[in-house]
C-alpha cells in the first residue's frame, strides 16, 4: 500500500534527526506526513485501550498538556476506582475476582483442527439461538460495569462473523466504564483483512491458533489449505507493531505426541528476533476429539526439549491470574510459555468467565454446568433475538448504568451470575475424569433449561440441577444444562442418531421393544407430591427389647435418633441406590419415625409404642417399626425415596443391635399412601392414617 511505502521511507529519514525531536512530537511528525502521503483515513494507531502492563508507545498524535485541575481530577477519579470494592456477583467462595471475560462470538470456524473439531464436524445452533450483536454488547457492558477489565473475542473463528468489526468498536467504547483490554483468539486465516480496522477499534491482544510450520503438515492437522494466510497475518501484526500498534501477539500451539512435538524447537526460534510469545499447550480432552493421555505430551517434557539445545532458558516472573507458565532464552526478543491445564493446573487464581455463542454462562471451562442468560435478556422482546431497534427500545445501554440501583432485568442477570460464580468449584477434575467427562466440542466450549414457576415456562431449555440455583417463589427451579445439540425442523432425518424414547404403556421403564431405560419426565408438571411407606424389625429374642425398653443406648448410639438421621438421609441419596430412579427431584421435606413395638403374648396382638402394626410376621420378642413420609415439588413422584428411607433406618436398628441379637428379621416393607402426579391419590387398604 502506498501509505505504508510511504511511512517506512519516512522513518528512514527521520532517524537523523531523532536527537533533535522528542519522542512526544515524533509521533505527530509521522502521523502528519503519513496523511499527506494518502489523503484517506490514516491507519496509526492510538491504542485507546490502557493495557494492563507497560508496553511500547504507540503512535498517536501530540498529547498536549492538561490543565492541573484536570488531572487532579482524572487521579482522583483512578484512585477512586482502584479503592472501589469489586462486584461480589463476580467474586467466588475462594475470593476470586473474576475481571476476565470471554465471549464467543460463533459457532463456525474455516478450520477443522484435530484436537478442536470432530472430524465429522459438529451440529450448528439455528441463527436465532445466538447472540445477536445488541445482545454481545449488552452482557458486555453489563460485566464491565461490574468490574470486568479485559475481554477476549472468541469463536469458532471470531474472524468469520460478518459485522465483527463494528462489534469490537461497540466493545471498544467501553473503555470509558473501565474496560482496559480488548482481545482476540483467532486462527489468523482473515485476520489479516480486518487487523487495520480491528486495531482503531481498540484491539490490544492477539492469541493466534498455529500448531505447526510446516505447511504441509498444516493442512493435514486443520483439513484446510491456509498456511500462508496465517503467516501474512504474523506478519502484518508484527509490521504494525513496528509502527506503534502496540498489540501483543501470542502464538498457541497445543503439542500431540507424534504429530508436532518435533516442531517444538522451531516454534521456539520464532522469538529470535521478534517480540512473540509462543505458548505450548497441553493437549487437552473434549468431545469428540478421541483424546487419549498416550497423546499428550506435557509440560516437564517440552521443558526437557527445549533445554537439551538452550540450557539457559530461564523463569521468567509470572502475573497472578496468567494462565501459562514463562521463561526466556537469554537474548530472544520473544518468550516461551507453557498452558499447563493436565497435569499442574492454574485453577487457584483463574479469574475467567465465559459467554458461549447461544449465550449461556460457563465458570469452568472443564465444567459441563451452564445457565442461559440470553433467554432473560429476550424475555421482554417476546423471547425473540434483540437487534437495534429493540435495543433502543428497551434501553439496554441506558438500564446497565442504574444495575447498581437494583434494576429488575440487571438486578436479575446478576443475581443468576452470582449464583453461578458461588459454585464455581477449587479446580476442574483430573486427567481421569475428564478423559470420560461429557463436555462440549472444544469448538463450541465458548458456545437449556429455565426457570419454570410451577408450570409457567419463562426460559426456554431443559431443566437445571436444582443444586445449582435455589428455589424461589417468584421464579422457580432455576435450570442449567450439559452439552447439548437440539436439532433443528430442518435438519434431515437421515441424521436422526438418538435413540428411542417411548416407553410401554404398562411399563414405563421399559422401552416399546422391552428396553429398561429411564423414562423421559419434562413433559410432566410440577406439582406437590408425597409418598409414605412403612417396614419393621422383627427381635429373634428379648434381649433387644429389654435394653430399648429400659432406656439404654448401645455402644453405637442412641438406635432411635440414628436410625431416623440414617431414612433421612438415605431417602436423598435414592437416585444413587436405584438405578431409574430420576436425580434432582426437589425434595421438600421427610420425616422418619422409628417406634418400639411390644413383644407378642399368647392372648394378645402384637402393640406398639404408638400407632402402628406387624402383618405377615411375628414380633414374639417385640420389634421396631419404621414409618417414612416424604415430600417433593417436581416432575415424578417419591415413592421410592420413601420406601428407601424406611429401609435405610430398619437396616440401621439391624447393625446397631446385632451384637445382641443377629436373628431379626426385617419385612413387610410396603407402600402406604401416595399423592399427586397422574394417577392421583393412592391409599393402601389395612392403611390406617
Amino acid at each position: 500500500m502506498l501509505w505504508r511505502t510511504k511511512t517506512e521511507a519516512l522513518l528512514r529519514g527521520v532517524t537523523s534527526r531523532v536527537n533533535s525531536v522528542t519522542k512526544a512530537r515524533m509521533p505527530s511528525l509521522i502521523r502528519r506526513e503519513t496523511t499527506v502521503a494518502k489523503p484517506t483515513a490514516s491507519p496509526t494507531y492510538s491504542s485507546p485501550i490502557p493495557p494492563s502492563e507497560p508496553r511500547r508507545e504507540p503512535l498517536s498524535p501530540a498529547v498536549r498538556p492538561l490543565p492541573a485541575s484536570r488531572v487532579s481530577q482524572l487521579k482522583k477519579k483512578k484512585k477512586e476506582k482502584d479503592t472501589r470494592p469489586f462486584s461480589d456477583f463476580l467474586t467466588d467462595t475462594f475470593n476470586r475476582q473474576h475481571d476476565y471475560l470471554r465471549i464467543s462470538l460463533t459457532e463456525r470456524c474455516n478450520l477443522r483442527c484435530l484436537y478442536c473439531m470432530p472430524e465429522e464436524g459438529v451440529p450448528l445452533s439455528p441463527p436465532e439461538h445466538l447472540l445477536t450483536t445488541p445482545e454481545i454488547v449488552y452482557l458486555s457492558s453489563l460485566f464491565v460495569s461490574q468490574g470486568v477489565t479485559k475481554i477476549r473475542l472468541t469463536g469458532g473463528e471470531p474472524t468469520v462473523r460478518p459485522d465483527i468489526v463494528p462489534l469490537m468498536q461497540a466493545i471498544g467504547d467501553l473503555r470509558r466504564s473501565g474496560l482496559r483490554e480488548l482481545c482476540l483468539t483467532t486462527n489468523g486465516i482473515s485476520l489479516h483483512r480486518k487487523l487495520d480496522a480491528m486495531a482503531e477499534a481498540g484491539l490490544t491482544g492477539v492469541n493466534l491458533s498455529l500448531d505447526t510450520l510446516d505447511p504441509f503438515q498444516f493442512q493435514i492437522m486443520t483439513r484446510r489449505k491456509g498456511f500462508e494466510a496465517v503467516m501474512k497475518s504474523v506478519d502484518r501484526i508484527l509490521e504494525m507493531n513496528r509502527l506503534g500498534a502496540g498489540i501483543k501477539l501470542k502464538i498457541n500451539c497445543v503439542v500431540m505426541r507424534g504429530l508436532n512435538d518435533r516442531e517444538i524447537l522451531s516454534f521456539v526460534e520464532l522469538g529470535r528476533e521478534n517480540p512473540i510469545e509462543v505458548r505450548f499447550i497441553e493437549y487437552m480432552p473434549f468431545d469428540g476429539n478421541k483424546w487419549s493421555q498416550g497423546k499428550m505430551f506435557s509440560y516437564r517434557e517440552m521443558l526437557d526439549v527445549i533445554r537439551g539445545k538452550y540450557p539457559n532458558l530461564e523463569k521468567v516472573a509470572d502475573h497472578r491470574n496468567d494462565t501459562s507458565k514463562t521463561y526466556r532464552v537469554p537474548g530472544f526478543e520473544g518468550r516461551v510459555g507453557f498452558i499447563t491445564s493436565m497435569t499442574h493446573n492454574f485453577c487457584g487464581t483463574c479469574n475467567r468467565l465465559r459467554i458461549t455463542s447461544d449465550g449461556n454462562l460457563k465458570v469452568c471451562l472443564f465444567g459441563n454446568a451452564e445457565v442461559s442468560l440470553r433467554d432473560i435478556i429476550r424475555r421482554e422482546n417476546n423471547s425473540q433475538p434483540i437487534d437495534k431497534e429493540a435495543m433502543r427500545r428497551l434501553k439496554l445501554l441506558e438500564s446497565v448504568d442504574a444495575a447498581t440501583t437494583r434494576g429488575a432485568r440487571e438486578q436479575e442477570l446478576l443475581d443468576i451470575i452470582g449464583m453461578a460464580v458461588k459454585r464455581k468449584k477449587a479446580k476442574h477434575a483430573g486427567m481421569g475424569q475428564l478423559e470420560n467427562m461429557k463436555n462440549r466440542p472444544m469448538i463450541l466450549i465458548d458456545k437449556r433449561a429455565s426457570l419454570t414457576a410451577l408450570g409457567q415456562n419463562i426460559w426456554s431449555s431443559t431443566c437445571i440441577p436444582t443444586y445449582l440455583l435455589p428455589w424461589n417463589a417468584s421464579l422457580g427451579y432455576g435450570q442449567v444444562r450439559s452439552y447439548h445439540h437440539k436439532r433443528s425442523p430442518s435438519d434431515s432425518d437421515e441424521r436422526v442418531t438418538s435413540l428411542p424414547t417411548d416407553s410401554d404403556t404398562d411399563l414405563p421403564h421399559l422401552t416399546a421393544d422391552q428396553k429398561v431405560h429411564m423414562t423421559l419426565i419434562h413433559e410432566k408438571p410440577v406439582t406437590a407430591r408425597q409418598a409414605t411407606a412403612t417396614c419393621t424389625v422383627c427381635f429373634s429374642n428379648g434381649k433387644p427389647w429389654e435394653l430399648l425398653r429400659g432406656g439404654q443406648g448401645t455402644k453405637k448410639g442412641d438406635v432411635f435418633s440414628v436410625a431416623r438421621i440414617a431414612g433421612i438421609m438415605a431417602a436423598k441419596k435414592t437416585p444413587d441406590i436405584i438405578p431409574l430412579c430420576h436425580p434432582g427431584i426437589g425434595i421438600t421435606g421427610v420425616e422418619v419415625d422409628v417406634k418400639l413395638i411390644d413383644p407378642v403374648r399368647s392372648d394378645d396382638s402384637p402393640r406398639t409404642g404408638g400407632s402402628g402394626s406387624i402383618s405377615g410376621s411375628t414380633a414374639q420378642h417385640g420389634g421396631m417399626h419404621v414409618i417414612a413420609t416424604v415430600s417433593c415439588l417436581g416432575r415424578t413422584g417419591v415413592e421410592m425415596e420413601a420406601m428407601t428411607s424406611t429401609m435405610s433406618a430398619a437396616l440401621t436398628v439391624y447393625d446397631m443391635l446385632k451384637a445382641v441379637d443377629k436373628g431379626m428379621v426385617i419385612s413387610d416393607v410396603q407402600l402406604l399412601e401416595k399423592k399427586g402426579g397422574k394417577s392421583g391419590h393412592w391409599r393402601r387398604g389395612v392403611y390406617d392414617a
